[in-house]
């Protein structure tokens, strides 16, 4: 996947959690976590575009951490939204795959620099 492929996927993916959150229950505690999802979700893609800015693999692997943490905050929130049955269950169970393989590409991404990170770290003798 490119990384404009990608971008416009962690786009999507941050417009999708803004339309759950649209939808559900007008509740003061179905608001808090509703900003709490909105924040988390749509800042996978806005910095997700950081990361692809990063002028180093030091830098890139920092704000690609960031990238995953969002990304994992937001999977903790549908978790939540889904136990407490505020939202259509199928409609979650696409958003969480979704937010699941996102995850992993981000995982996979930080393994392959790390990796080649490793590599090019020559041991003193």
């Amino acid at each position: 996947m490119t990384t404009d492929e990608m971008k416009l996927r962690t786009k999507k993916f941050s417009l999708t959690i803004i339309d759950l959150a649209e939808k559900l229950p007008t509740t003061y505690i179905v608001k808090v976590i509703a900003n709490q999802i909105v924040r988390s979700g749509t800042s996978v893609g806005a910095n997700y575009r950081a990361v692809c800015r990063a002028r180093s693999d030091k830098e890139f692997i920092a704000k690609m951490n960031i990238v995953l943490e969002e990304a994992d905050e937001t999977l903790f929130w549908l978790e939540i939204i889904k136990e407490k049955d505020w939202s259509d269950k199928s409609e979650l169970e696409i958003i969480w795959k979704e937010g699941n393989q996102l995850t992993a590409i981000f995982v996979s991404s930080l393994k392959t620099v790390n990796n080649r990170i490793n590599k090019n770290i020559k041991p003193k003798v």
